[in-house]
C-alpha cells in the first residue's frame, strides 16, 4: 500500500481496528431545525430533499435492518469487514435523548459494529446530548460530525447554514471536553469563495480540537436553491482543475495530525446536474494523487502561515 501525503482515513481506521472498516450510511427518521421551521423552511442552499443522506439506507427499514442491507451490499468486496454504523441523513442529534439512545444503541447491538459516526449541526447539542455522546464515546469508538462549510461568516448566512462560527467553536470544544472526535465538513467551491477564504477555513480549523476533516466538492443537486443559481448563471461549477488546486492548497495548510475522512464526495448521479466530472471518483481521486506527487505535496507544510 503507497504511503499517502496525507492521513487517510483507510490507514486510520486500520491504525485503531486492525482490518478493514467500512462505514453503512444510515438514515435515522429525523428531520432538520434549519427545514422543520426553528431556524428555517428551505434547509441550506445546496441541500437535497435527502438531508445529504441520498445514499443511506431507507428510514422506513428498523436500524437493525438498514445496517443488515448495507453489509449485504458490501459482503462481497473484502473479507471480514468490520463496519461503523453512520447516521448521515439530516441532523442526527435533533430528537428527544430517549429517542436517540434507542437508535444509537440498536446500532451498536449489531453484529460486527465497531462504531458510530454521528453527522449533526453544532446548534444540536444540548447538555443532554452531550451527556449521551460522553456515554456512548465510554462504550464505543464515537465521532461526532459537525457541518462548518465555511469559516466566513458571509458565506455561511449565504448557504443558509443558520448559526454562527462562536456555536460551532463552542461545540467542539465541549465535545472534546468528554474526549469524543469531532470530524468538520468543508465544502470547496461555495460561491463568490476565494483560495484565500478556503485556507482561512483551514486556519479556523487548525485552532480547534478537531480529529478530522471531510473536504466536499459542492455539488449542484436538483430540486436545491442552488440548482436555480447554476440554471441562471449566477453560479459556475468548479473545474477538475481549479478543484484539485484548492485541495491541495488545503491539505498543506491543515495541521499534520487531522485525518482526512474524504478527499471529494459523491453526488447522486440520478440528480447531479454538475459537475458532471465528479461522476467519475475514480479519475478524480487518481488525478489528485497524481497531482499531489507532481507537486511535491504533504499534509502540513505550510501549517502556521497565514
Amino acid at each position: 500500500m503507497d504511503e499517502k501525503p496525507y492521513r487517510d482515513l483507510n490507514t486510520y481506521y486500520r491504525n485503531i481496528f486492525g482490518g478493514k472498516t467500512a462505514k453503512i450510511s444510515l438514515d435515522g427518521g429525523f428531520t432538520c431545525p434549519n427545514r422543520d421551521g426553528t431556524i428555517g423552511t428551505g434547509g441550506c442552499l445546496f441541500c437535497s430533499a435527502g438531508g445529504s443522506g441520498d445514499f443511506a439506507e431507507s428510514a422506513a427499514l428498523s436500524i437493525r435492518e438498514q445496517i443488515a442491507k448495507g453489509k449485504a451490499q458490501t459482503s462481497a468486496k473484502w473479507d471480514h469487514p468490520r463496519y461503523i454504523a453512520y447516521f448521515q441523513a439530516f441532523t442526527n442529534t435533533y430528537a428527544p435523548v430517549d429517542t436517540l439512545r434507542q437508535k444509537y444503541e440498536e446500532a451498536l447491538s449489531q453484529p460486527d459494529i465497531v462504531g458510530l459516526s454521528i453527522a449533526t449541526r453544532p446548534d444540536c447539542l444540548g447538555d443532554d446530548v452531550i451527556q449521551l455522546l460522553a456515554e456512548l464515546n465510554g462504550k464505543t469508538k464515537l465521532w461526532v460530525e459537525l457541518g462548518l462549510q465555511t469559516a466566513k461568516e458571509t458565506s455561511a448566512h449565504f448557504i443558509r447554514r443558520g448559526y454562527d462560527n462562536d456555536v460551532f467553536t463552542d461545540a467542539v470544544k465541549r465535545l472534546a471536553a468528554h474526549d469524543i472526535s469531532v470530524v468538520a465538513h468543508v465544502i470547496v467551491g461555495l460561491p463568490g469563495e476565494t483560495k484565500e477564504d478556503l485556507l482561512k477555513t483551514m486556519d479556523y480549523i487548525n485552532s480547534l480540537p478537531i480529529e478530522g476533516v471531510k473536504l466536499q466538492l459542492l455539488h449542484v443537486l436538483e430540486h436545491t436553491d442552488l440548482a436555480e443559481l447554476y440554471r441562471s448563471g449566477q453560479y459556475t461549477p468548479l473545474t477538475l482543475e481549479k478543484y484539485i488546486d484548492l485541495l491541495c492548497a488545503c491539505i498543506a495548510r491543515l495541521r499534520p495530525d487531522i485525518v482526512l475522512h474524504r478527499l471529494t464526495g459523491d453526488g447522486d448521479k440520478n440528480i447531479l446536474l454538475a459537475p458532471l466530472w465528479s461522476l467519475n471518483k475514480r479519475h478524480v481521486l487518481n488525478t489528485i494523487h497524481k497531482t499531489l506527487r507532481q507537486r511535491n505535496i504533504r499534509q502540513g507544510m505550510d501549517f502556521g502561515e497565514k
